[in-house]
């Protein structure tokens, strides 16, 4: 239990005692005409921005068509929104049950990770189909660019103070004008604190959930980004340890967590990162297994004549039009060519006729 005390904070005020970080921030960035654009829109959409920059550095090296590539990323991206929204709305429906236009207002908050992710999958494997693109290793890019937009996202929840846990007297500890009013509103009227044997003190510091996770999301980007040239050994195997990078961590920090998603005494999201895990494990056990005892056998799909073929129908398209503008300079070159021919020889056949006249004259 944390001893640091702490007095009532500003709403807008945010706190890291040990660090001596006192900020005074507000969760809306700016307004347009009466819209207020909330900093946690901003950074979600900074993070898939990102994500997506990076995944289109990749997808050559991943032998994949970059423009049905494109066409997968948006999918998923859509899909994601929409089932990270969904997840969230589900799991709490008593909150919008009596407010249907509160449910398409994501610019404050209210999209749960776990969603958007079984949302962009569902989707994007729909779209891959019909693009025909293949589908594993689209998802070892996918799988390194969801670390970073995660790890980019997850400060949405520092400007709106939330996704922070029970208290501690740890380094990172933090506190806020808006955590410890949900704090004192909250604790005394829930039970959900008593069902996990928590207990909670607005005087006192709390993890930053969102923090922890940012950070090892940021790590395991970086650590993917730089490694997985070397360790990738079949198409989808990036994919799989993204899983069990993030289901670790989601497992360990979701504990400490004090607004998780629960059905009865079940934190849902904890059940699902410990599941992936384990699921995320074995796959990598017996993929790898396989892969090993096919050994020259078995080529990954940007080794195959089929992805070589189209990458290189692609790099073929880029360049259609520039030899069509030099075909049309070439023929307008030729067509000047054949009028200067033609009149030299316009003019070469007049010069004789021109010469006898004059030599009759003469006679």
């Amino acid at each position: 239990m944390a001893t640091e005390t702490i007095g009532t904070l500003d709403y807008n005020e945010i706190v890291f005692p040990k660090l001596g970080i006192d900020l005074h921030v507000n969760s809306t960035a700016f307004s347009i005409g009466g819209l207020d654009i909330q900093w946690y829109g901003i950074l979600i959409t900074l993070g898939l921005v990102l994500a997506m920059i990076y995944a289109f550095t990749q997808v050559k090296k991943y032998g994949l068509n970059p423009d049905r590539v494109l066409d997968c990323i948006i999918g998923g991206i859509i899909g994601g929104v929409v089932g990270a929204r969904a997840y969230y709305v589900l799991l709490n429906w008593s909150d919008y049950a009596g407010d249907w236009k509160s449910i398409f207002n994501i610019r404050g908050g209210g999209l749960a990770i776990y969603g958007g992710i079984i949302g962009s999958l569902l989707v994007g494997f729909l779209v891959a189909k019909i693009r025909k693109v293949k589908f594993l290793p689209l998802l070892d890019i996918v799988g390194i660019g969801f670390l970073l937009g995660q790890g980019i996202g997850r400060w949405g929840n520092f400007f709106n103070q939330e996704a922070f846990g029970c208290n501690t007297d740890s380094l990172f500890g933090m506190s806020g004008g808006r955590i410890q009013e949900w704090i004192t509103d909250q604790y005394p009227s829930t039970t959900y604190f008593a069902n996990f044997g928590t207990t909670l003190d607005a005087s006192q510091p709390v993890h930053p959930c969102f923090l922890y996770e940012s950070l090892w999301c940021l790590l395991g980007f970086v650590l993917l980004a730089i490694f997985a040239k070397k360790i990738r050994r079949y198409d989808g195997q990036i994919f799989l340890i993204y899983i069990c990078w993030y289901g670790a961590e989601r497992a360990v920090v979701e504990s400490l967590r004090t607004d998780s998603l629960v059905i009865g005494n079940v934190r849902v999201s904890q059940i699902l990162a410990i599941t992936c895990v384990v699921i995320s494990i074995i796959l990598q056990i017996a993929i790898g297994t396989k892969v090993k005892r096919m050994g020259v056998d078995y080529r990954m799909y940007k080794d195959t004549n089929e992805s070589k073929q189209m990458l290189a129908e692609y790099e073929a398209a880029k360049f259609v039009k520039e030899p069509e503008d030099d075909t049309n300079e070439d023929t307008a070159s030729t067509d000047e060519v054949a009028e200067t021919d033609t009149t030299d020889s316009s003019e070469s056949d007049e010069t004789p006729a021109e010469t006898d006249t004059n030599q009759t004259e003469k006679e």
